[in-house]
């Protein structure tokens, strides 16, 4: 019986212009290592370390495999280097919010969800670390402490599309794929749960397809479709 929602976090909970977020994220980033290394290369790396994150299978952090590939692309001390991550992230990295867009459908939808008894996950790809991801989740207005378990690149192994990523996830929270439900906004990325199993939600506003492949998945719609979904689903608080 369905009692766990997954979430993916940008395009899905929180709205945002991806365009304007991956500009202003890399001026920043240009900006707090300009005294560091050259800004292009800096980038390249970046890139190319994340890029070794989301085809990684082994069974080692994100955290391991992203530093692991940067430490081979830089010249100079990775642990200044860590330390230059860290402060970004709660400095520069805020200004990433000026890309979020305004909506309360979604956050409507969680709190609704909450009320009926479900287990609510974020399950967004954990390319970035915690920092990162719980200052999203404020944007989105919640407290990571809203929800049990929450995806980042400390905490998993695998990244998305890698079907890995969800089973991890599966047995990180004891839940049987038929339990659970993917919520997210990218074709590629977030159906990819199907293949463990699970039922997706195709969020439509925001979407993310990155071909002409015919979209296969459980549901889908618009974030006020998202709503009435979650308004029509059963209770699972036993009546007092």
């Amino acid at each position: 019986m369905l009692d766990t929602i997954l979430f993916d976090l940008d395009g899905t909970l929180l709205p945002l212009d991806l365009e304007k977020f991956i500009k202003i994220y890399f001026a920043e980033m240009r900006s707090s290592f300009r005294d560091l290394m050259d800004p292009e290369k800096l980038v390249k790396c970046i890139w190319t370390a994340t890029e070794a994150m989301v085809k990684n299978v082994e069974e080692r952090t994100n955290e391991v495999v992203f530093m692991e590939k940067f430490s081979q692309l830089i010249d100079g001390d990775l642990a200044v280097f860590q330390q230059r991550f860290s402060e970004f992230y709660d400095g520069g990295f805020l200004k990433t919010q000026e890309s979020v867009l305004k909506s309360s459908v979604m956050h409507e939808a969680v709190c609704r969800l909450r009320e009926k008894g479900y287990n609510l996950i974020i399950a967004t790809n954990p390319l970035f670390p915690k920092e990162a991801i719980y200052h999203r989740i404020r944007w989105a207005g919640f407290e990571p402490s809203d929800f049990p378990y929450i995806t980042s690149y400390e905490r998993n192994h695998y990244c998305k599309p890698q079907p890995h990523f969800y089973q991890e996830v599966l047995r990180e929270i004891n839940k049987q794929p038929e339990q659970c439900l993917m919520v997210g906004n990218d074709v590629q990325e977030d159906l990819v749960a199907l293949t463990t199993g699970m039922e997706t939600y195709l969020i439509t506003d925001h979407l993310i397809h990155r071909n002409d492949e015919p979209i296969q998945t459980t549901y889908q719609g618009t974030y006020e479709d998202f709503l009435g979904f979650v308004n029509q689903l059963e209770s699972l608080k036993p009546v007092s």
